[in-house]
């Protein structure tokens, strides 16, 4: 198994123009939200979704990797739950803004890979859709010092 670096080499290989960057840093999240609110709907037990059982398999395949990454993905999980609730609260149909989150974010990452003159690293191995929001939370670790 490759470690987080390497994957983080490769990933930064197709993510090099500042604008196909910025746009990463919007369309991620809005991607890895979108999927949660999405597998929110699917109920495999009155209390279990298909998004709880989906943030485990994510926690374990980091926690291989990195645990620091890990921790950052059930924060991120935390704040998609937090966000789905809030909407809902407010009456929103989650998996209509599911759908419309999910879309919109995907158009902003072709349109940064059509900038950057690459094709998403996701088409080259499916891997690269966790490694996405990771690779983002490793510049915040650097910033704030943490260490993986």
């Amino acid at each position: 198994m490759k470690s987080i670096h390497n994957l983080f080499e490769e990933y930064a290989e197709n993510h090099r123009n500042p604008l196909n960057k910025a746009i990463h840093w919007v369309c991620v999240p809005a991607i890895f939200f979108s999927i949660v609110l999405l597998l929110l709907q699917v109920r495999l037990h009155e209390y279990v979704s298909l998004a709880s059982v989906s943030i485990v398999a994510v926690v374990l395949y980091f926690l291989r990797l990195s645990p620091p990454f890990a921790a950052g993905m059930v924060f991120l999980y935390i704040l998609s739950m937090v966000g789905a609730k809030i909407m809902a609260m407010q009456g929103i149909i989650l998996w209509q803004a599911g759908l419309y989150i999910f879309a919109t974010a995907w158009f902003g990452q072709f349109i940064g890979h059509k900038i950057e003159g690459k094709k998403p690293s996701f088409l080259t191995d499916v891997k690269f859709l966790l490694i996405g929001p990771a690779w983002l939370m490793g510049f915040i670790f650097k910033r704030i010092g943490i260490k993986y």
